[in-house]
């Protein structure tokens, strides 16, 4: 992967001069990634592509060809403070050249799966069945694998790019001449099943969207009291997405409301990264 490779040459450059001149060749060790937070696991497959993007760079010095992943958890897997996400053997040259980029690439996905999971958690507590959504508010070249790293947390991925479904925003209206001009463009452009979905800021754009022919409803920054309004108002006629700022202490409230789909930007473009760190013993 390319985004693997672009990491480790940005982290080693010519190569890691601390590691080298002070550890000597081909002295065996093991590592072990330890949580010191309870967190969700993700990001485990990429340690293998790290490994393999390490030894394309065919510098013997750094002993790429001794680093091996000997025990790992699952991605999606929950872990406690103190736990071990995963060892891996090799040689101390290795696995200290290395191991910066493996622990970026664990923290920050696990620590979107962590947040991810917190907000299935507080939704579940509605009692209700609510989906949470991330956003294509994704750091550019990491969308696969933040929204990765939001289903292995136990959220559902919306919209992975523009071609996959049609949403129409307040700009779409705007520009294509109103409601109605703006959603039979987009039926005659789109194939039948295509789902199509309106953003609304008032109840008399939801009113509009729906007899206009809205498969979907996307009630942006809507409290829950209005959002309660709308969905007496559309009474299933639609499918109900909520958006807009929706935090741990709300997303509760937004479920109990009768929203369907909550969105949250915030898992990938604001996640804290996952507290790890890497404990490293000569054998």
């Amino acid at each position: 992967m390319a985004i693997v490779r672009q990491s480790v040459a940005e982290d080693l450059g010519g190569g890691d001069i601390t590691t080298l001149s002070v550890i000597g060749p081909r002295r065996k060790a093991r590592a072990d990634v330890l949580a010191n937070q309870d967190l969700v696991v993700c990001g485990m497959p990429l340690i293998s592509m790290i490994f393999e993007a390490f030894a394309e760079r065919q510098r013997p010095d750094e002993e790429a060809d001794s680093l091996m992943l000997a025990d790992a958890l699952a991605d999606g897997k929950r872990v406690a403070r103190g736990e071990r996400l995963c060892r891996v053997r090799g040689t101390a040259r290795g696995l200290l050249t290395i191991e910066r980029v493996m622990l970026n690439f664990l923290a920050k996905f696990s620590g979107i799966a962590t947040l991810t999971a917190r907000y299935v958690e507080e939704a579940k507590k509605s009692g209700r069945r609510v989906r949470i959504l991330d956003t294509r508010k994704t750091t550019p070249g990491y969308r696969l694998l933040e929204k990765y790293a939001v289903r292995a947390g136990g959220g559902t991925n919306h919209r992975m790019r523009l071609s996959d479904s049609v949403l129409i925003k307040d700009n779409h209206i705007a520009v294509a001449g109103g409601m109605f001009a703006t959603l039979k463009a987009a039926k005659i452009a789109t194939n039948p099943t295509m789902l199509i979905e309106v953003e609304c800021d008032t109840l008399a754009q939801v009113e509009e969207a729906l007899r206009n022919g809205a498969r979907a409803i996307l009630l942006d920054n809507f409290s829950p009291d209005r959002v309660r309004e709308a969905v007496k108002l559309i009474n299933g006629r639609a499918r109900i997405e909520v958006s807009g700022g929706i935090s741990l202490s709300t997303v509760q409230e937004y479920a109990r409301a009768g929203a369907q789909d909550i969105s949250v930007g915030r898992l990938t473009h604001s996640a804290p990264s996952a507290d790890l760190s890497m404990e490293l013993i000569l054998e």
